[in-house]
């Protein structure tokens, strides 16, 4: 595709890059921004800027923050007793928007797949031991995806860490197997996390 201009042809090359955006949604883009006064576009520029100079990492949780420790980490009226084991910050952003969910969470940061080559020692698990050693953490629910992968990440965790005095569980499946639960609707989730069911290696 030709461009009249080098500056719109970077700018649309860059916008594609992005996840889900083709050529011709860049360019759209593009066009629109150049329509907009020019402090949106600054405005845009900026919060991107911040977004990765700025944006820290929970270091209780691994969940994204302005801080060291994240507002709901840090937050005393949730449960510290109640640990739901989630694959991304996404799944976090499901979960709390059913309103549901009143303990702490802890984020793997993806899930154990060979075949893409992510092994445990990849995931922040852990983080997970060290919640347990911490000696507040009653419960793990596993809230990961209905997957072969997710089923496998779920086990690898129940086996490493079966010995604790801690009750395993996992959220009902009322999630279709082989879906991901940032794509669940709210009810069919926050029911799923009500009605949790103790975790069974043979599951």
């Amino acid at each position: 595709m030709d461009y009249p201009s080098k500056v719109l042809a970077k700018a649309v090359e860059e916008i594609s890059g992005l996840p889900g955006i083709g050529k011709k949604t860049a360019l759209r883009l593009a066009l629109h921004l150049l329509k907009q006064p020019n402090s949106r576009a600054t405005n845009l520029g900026t919060s991107i800027i911040n977004l990765v100079n700025e944006i820290k990492y929970c270091k209780e949780c691994h969940n994204f923050s302005d801080f060291d420790v994240c507002e709901i980490c840090s937050n005393h009226k949730r449960n510290d007793e109640v640990v739901c084991i989630v694959e991304d910050v996404r799944d976090v952003i499901a979960i709390e928007n059913t309103g549901k969910y009143t303990g702490k969470y802890l984020i793997l940061g993806g899930k154990i797949s060979p075949m893409e080559g992510v092994g445990p020692n990849q995931l922040n698990i852990p983080s997970i031991e060290r919640k347990l050693n911490e000696g507040n953490a009653k419960e793990l629910i596993f809230a990961l995806s209905a997957t072969m992968e997710g089923d496998t990440t779920a086990y690898y965790i129940y086996k490493k860490f079966k010995n604790f005095d801690i009750k395993f569980s996992s959220i009902a499946r009322g999630i279709s197997v082989g879906d991901e639960l940032e794509y669940a609707d709210e009810i069919s989730l926050g029911r799923s996390i009500i009605n949790r069911l103790p975790y069974n290696e043979k599951d």
